[in-house]
């Protein structure tokens, strides 16, 4: 059984009439040690897809299962700190404050208890190809590609089981993409994650193991 399944998942926003849907009858599964590409059309309902998945919008029909629990009966606040990390196409980390303070952050946000945070930091940084030296900076100071090997190393502060990656190459050039890859098949691979990115990029989708296509 996957980690994380869809049973007959139908959405519809709250003011739209009761036949219209932005979709319905979703039955997707995921597993540890894959990748998964969803992808789809502008308009076909992959950023809410997402939000289902996140738990930040509940589903018109159906339902989410977590390790065969339903979302419906988790606690969404710490299925999210803890049990998925999420990697946005724009980063979303924050200026202010260096790599490393982002990541560690990330960790008192989760309140999972990790010994030496700085120390963990250091290690999911190497692990995503950046240095010490490069950890110290502020992220405005860092490339796109750095600021999403960042963003990766803060999802995977709390060492969740899940990794959510909207358009994760989107603002990158191909051989950075590549790069940006390469990590996330590791993860798979290696580390027993399950991967699940949103794209438009072929090269993505050449890159996965499964491929799930969402229409109008």
């Amino acid at each position: 059984m996957g980690i994380l399944k869809l049973e007959n998942v139908g959405y519809r926003y709250k003011d739209a009439p009761k036949d219209k849907y932005v979709f319905k009858n979703i039955n997707y599964e995921f597993e540890q040690g894959k990748m998964y590409a969803i992808k789809g059309k502008s308009g076909s309902g992959k950023t809410t897809l997402l939000s289902l998945i996140t738990g930040l919008e509940k589903c018109t029909e159906g339902d989410v299962l977590y390790n065969g629990k339903s979302l419906k009966k988790m606690n969404l606040d710490k299925y999210r700190n803890t049990e998925i990390g999420i990697v946005f196409q724009s980063y979303n980390l924050l200026p202010r404050f260096t790599a490393i303070e982002n990541i560690i952050l990330s960790m008192d946000v989760s309140q999972v208890k990790i010994k030496n945070k700085k120390q963990r930091a250091l290690e999911l940084m190497k692990s995503v190809g950046l240095s010490e030296e490069q950890s110290k900076r502020k992220i405005l100071k860092l490339s796109g590609g750095e600021q999403q090997r960042i963003a990766i190393a803060r999802s995977l502060s709390y060492n969740p089981k899940i990794i959510i990656a909207d358009e994760p190459t989107g603002n990158l050039d191909k051989e950075t993409e590549s790069e940006i890859l390469k990590i996330f098949k590791h993860l798979a691979k290696d580390e027993n994650k399950c991967i699940i990115i949103v794209t438009h990029s072929q090269s993505v989708c050449d890159a996965v193991d499964y491929i799930y296509e969402l229409k109008k």
